[in-house]
Formats: C-alpha cells, structure tokens, sequence
C-alpha cells in the first residue's frame, strides 16, 4: 500500500472518532500520524518489515505500530469498520465544508440522518437549519455557499495531486524505452493551473518504430497500468482511463516530427489554440496538432517545435503558463513578453512553522534543510497565541523562541535565520502580540486564520489596518482560501494592493499547493501597480521546501519575473527590500561554512 492509502485510513478513522464524541487526544494521535506518512520519503509498507525502525517514527508507540500493520496486511482498520457501521463515510464530506465541525455533524446525522452534501444543502435551502441549536440563518447561507464550494471542487484535483499521478504514469510508460522516445505532460497541467480536471500526456515514438504495431504495443503496456479502475477508450493513437483516485488521464501516441505541433495543440488554452489558428489562417496557413501546413498545397511549414510554430506565426516563443489568451499573444507580437520567474531564481524561504507550533522538525532541521537546496536565508515564522489548535505562541514564547533561533544560529552556519512570526491579524485588525515583541523580530508575516465570514467592507477595513501596522512586512495567504475546500474571503483587492504599495508591504504567494495565495491574476495586479511579492511553502515540515515550485509556476502564471519577487535577492539587498520598522534589531549574521573559514585563511 502506498503511504497516502494508509494515511486515508487513519485520518478518516480520527474524523470518525471525533464525530463520534471521542477525547482530543485520541482522535489527534491518528492525525498526526497521517500527516507524518503523508511527510516521509520512505514507504510504510517496508519501514514496516522492521518493527524496531518504524517505532522509531515520532507519535508511533507499540499500540500505532499495531495499527499500521493491521492496515498493510487486511487493507484496513477494525476500528474504522466498526464506526463505519454507526456512521456513512459520506459524513466525511460534511466535514470538509467550511463551518461544519463534527459536533454539527454529529447533530445533524442523529436528528435528521443528514450524511451528504446534497442532503444538507436541500435543508439548509428548507430554512430547516435555522432554529437548531448552533445553527442560525446566517449558518444556512455559509452552508449553502460550502456546498456551492464542494459541487465546483468535484471532479478537479489540486496541481501537485495531478502532477504526482502524472509523473507516476510517465515512468511506467517510460519503461518501454525501445519503442518510447519522449513522454511529457501537456493540457492545464503544463500550463500550472490551480486545479486540474483530466491530464493530458503526449508520447512519441523513436523513428524506426511509429508503426501500428509499435503504438499498439505502447497502448497495450499502458491498458496494464496498475492504477487503473475504467478504461474509457482505446483507439488508433489515443488511450483515455480513469485512475483510482478518479483522475481521467488521455495519452496520445505521436510520431517525432508533430511533437511541437502536438505539444502545442494539446497544451492548449482553447482560447489560446483558436487565435493561434486564425492568425495561420490569415497567413495562408493552417495550424493543427500534427502540423503546421499551407492551406492550398498541405505543404508542411512547422511542426517538430513549438518555436519553429510560433516563429512562423511572427511571435516569440511563449512559456505554457502564459497561454490563456490574457494578452500574451499581443505581448508575443511587441516583443514585450515577461522574462519569467525561474525556481533557481529564489533564494530563501520566509514562512515556515517548527516544533515550537505545529511544525515537525526543529529550527536546526529546517534550517540545515533549507541549506542543503542552497538557499542563503530563511524566516522561520510559528503561529501566535490566536491559533490554539497550532500551539500557538504569546509574548513570553516568541522571545524564547526569537532566543532559541539566535542560538541555532550558531550551529547552523552557511545560512541566515531569521526569527520571524505569523501573527494573527485580530477582528479589530490589530496585532495578537505586543508591538514590543515584534520589535525584536527580523521578519514579521501577518495572516488571518479566524473570522473569514466578515462581509466585504469590515474584512477590507481588517486587512488595512494590519497593513498599516508599522511591525508588519508581509500579508500571508491574502485571501485565506483552500482550494476545493474554501472559496477566499470577500474585501476590495484593489484598496489592499495600493495599500500595500504605500507602506511598502509584501504580499505573499503561499507556494502550499493546498493555496497558492494570492493566485494568479491577483499576482498580475501586484506587477502592475509595483507591489513586492514574496513566494513561501508555509512548510510544516522540512519535506514541505519542495513545494516552492507551485508558487513559481504561479507566480509564472501571474507574469512576474525575478524583478517582482524580492526573495530572489541576497541577503542584504532582501533585507533593505523589507519594510523598516520603528526599533527593530537587526539579526546576527551566519558563521561561516567551513569552506568559507579555509579560503579566508
């Protein structure tokens, strides 16, 4: 079983005791476990073979241990049998709407036997919600806006999930390496879109082996996929199924010379593909996913690269991310495309949590993580007092924390640690710690994490008021959506952004795939009013750095280049880039790395 499998297993038999009524305690021992499976690079299944070593795993005693293998070996957990048959799994779903905690959905599936989302929404539409106890009006019109949320999110699946199952499938295709030349993925996985729908691969074959034959062969390996529940079609050079998860996957077996053209068709957007086609219309051409010919003669023109496509069509070649027909294809024809942002371009990392809150690993784990992909600073940022089911921290800890961080300095050289916090932005838009104790922070990151429900104008008048708070430097996940779980929250962009601009406060791209907030079109508006942008993972775990590259791709899809985002710059230079604040200190700097010390010498 995969890491992913039995960790489904555990959360949902941690959700289930916690409808259940069972103590915080229990039911969060399986959480924390999931979320560690979902972390380690190791697959369960063998750090099982050795009892010893997988109770050597954090929050694994003998009892968990005996858990997991009840898991690997029957598939699933006696437990969780036994409270599926008091409560549907579909109560799940409930839980995943936004304002319904399980003690509503526990009320609701005892009074009413409501267990899907259908059926909630049916009675919240019934005005049959509002006179229950913790329950109101305005709860119907929050539940009817989450189920709105949930029927959207059907069927879509969030850009690393997709990639993942891409990236999988690549390499099994990738084992017919005789017949096989190159495999990639195109569609709006290529593009970097939020979320993604189906996926779409493209193969070609090697020269000497483009035969009917060879291509069967290749659909034949593919059809035995173990992944695969459905099989929706098999035809001449297309092969479409539907992976356990419910993800659609279309595979096109192609030959070598329309790579570019197929590439370029298939990568899309539609709106994108039908300008490209009435310009090589307009030139006397036709465009298509095997060529780019002439319309009388079928002469073939361009077809083996996308540039060669673009270069006749008189247009720069134009990077996937771009190709939503939002200007690129004027910008293309100018010569005025963005020279976009890359993910060696970044060079530290400013939001992340430890053990100090919910994090996993300590400041010396993730700071020695952080050096080993070359970063040259990072921000470590836990939560405030606010979030008490982050263990968050009040004034008295953030110092001891800010301590703790000078010290770990010291035996983390070669890399820049900065104490930084994410502080809660209050109701009222004021700070959840003291002016004093953000004072002594070298990087303050403000978020809001309560009260998501205000109506425009109040969360606009929220945001403003943090922003203007001389301690903060940077809005963390602006718009507090969660993709497929949470629509953001309302308040006027346009007002934040010039706001921003004035104080001179960063706006951050929250690289979490599960947010990558502020998305891309908010990015756009950052570029053009001159807003600075910071990318962060909000990493949880030291495994969490790799998500980087989702903010850079949205980042890529929002235009901006290594100019917009200030943590492509060193050190010092990020540091002058910040906002000043009244009385800060500045961090010490980090001892040198051994090599350093030797060439000083």
């Amino acid at each position: 079983m995969e890491n992913r499998e039995v960790a489904r297993i555990l959360r949902e038999t941690a959700q289930l005791l916690e409808i259940d009524g069972a103590i915080i305690g229990r039911y969060r021992s399986y959480e924390k476990v999931a979320e560690l499976l979902f972390s380690i690079h190791e697959r369960i299944e063998d750090v099982a073979k050795d009892p010893k070593k997988l109770k050597e795993l954090p929050g694994i005693g003998d009892n968990m241990a005996a858990h997991i293998c009840e898991i690997l070996e029957t598939g699933d957990y006696a437990l969780r049998a036994k409270l599926l048959k008091k409560y549907p799994l579909t109560l799940l779903d409930l839980l995943n709407l936004q304002s319904m905690g399980p003690k509503k959905v526990a009320l609701l599936y005892k009074k009413f036997k409501v267990c899907t989302v259908e059926g909630l929404e049916q009675m919240a539409r019934d005005g049959k919600l509002r006179d229950l106890e913790g329950f109101g009006e305005k709860s119907e019109e929050n539940i009817l806006k989450a189920t709105a949320v949930a029927k959207r999110a059907s069927g879509r699946f969030k850009l690393d999930v997709a990639e993942n199952e891409a990236n999988k499938l690549i390499a099994y295709i990738g084992q017919k390496s005789d017949i096989v030349d190159f495999i990639t993925a195109a569609g709006s996985l290529r593009r970097g879109k939020e979320t993604i729908g189906d996926v779409d691969l493209v193969v070609t074959l090697k020269p000497k082996r483009s035969k009917q034959a060879d291509i069967d062969e290749v659909a034949e390996h593919i059809l035995k996929y173990p992944g695969i529940d459905q099989t929706l079609a098999h035809g001449e050079n297309k092969v479409s199924i539907v992976l356990g998860n419910g993800l659609q996957v279309d595979v096109r077996l192609l030959e070598k010379d329309c790579l570019g053209a197929a590439l370029l068709y298939f990568t899309g957007s539609k709106e994108h593909n039908v300008v490209l086609r009435g310009r090589a219309r307009d030139m006397g051409w036709t465009l298509n996913e095997y060529a780019l010919t002439t319309l009388k003669s079928g002469r073939f023109v361009a077809g083996k690269t996308e540039h060669d496509i673009y270069a006749k069509l008189q247009l720069d070649y134009i990077e996937p991310e771009l190709r939503e027909n939002t200007g690129e294809i004027e910008a293309a024809e100018n010569h005025t495309l963005p020279a976009l942002l890359k993910l060696e371009d970044i060079r530290g990392d400013l939001q992340m949590h430890t053990t100090a809150s919910d994090g996993r690993n300590s400041i010396e784990e993730m700071g020695e993580a952080a050096r080993e992909l070359g970063y040259e600073y990072i921000a470590l940022t836990d939560h405030s007092k606010a979030v008490t089911v982050a263990n968050g921290m009040d004034d008295k800890r953030t110092l001891q924390q800010l301590a703790k961080i000078r010290d770990a300095q010291t035996r983390v050289p070669g890399i820049r640690l900065f104490a930084g916090i994410e502080v809660d932005v209050l109701k009222n838009g004021q700070m959840d710690l003291a002016d004093e104790t953000l004072g002594q922070l070298d990087v303050v990151v403000a978020s809001i994490h309560s009260f998501m429900q205000m109506d425009r104008n109040e969360m606009t008048e929220r945001i403003l008021a943090a922003i203007e708070n001389p301690y903060v430097q940077i809005i963390a996940h602006p718009t507090g959506r969660l993709l497929l779980r949470r629509e953001a929250f309302e308040y006027e962009m346009e007002k934040i952004l010039d706001a921003a601009k004035k104080h001179g406060v960063a706006m951050e791209c929250n690289a979490y795939p599960d947010r990558l907030d502020l998305k891309d079109i908010h990015l756009r508006m950052c570029k053009e009013r001159g807003v600075k942008v910071v990318i962060s993972t909000d990493a949880h775990s030291s495994t969490h750095f790799k998500m980087m590259k989702y903010g850079v791709i949205t980042a890529r899809r929002g235009w901006l280049e290594k100019k917009d985002v200030i943590n492509t710059l060193g050190t010092a230079e990020f540091l002058a880039a910040l906002r000043p604040r009244p009385g800060a200190v500045s961090a010490p700097t980090a001892p040198p790395t051994k090599a350093a010390k030797k060439k000083s010498a």
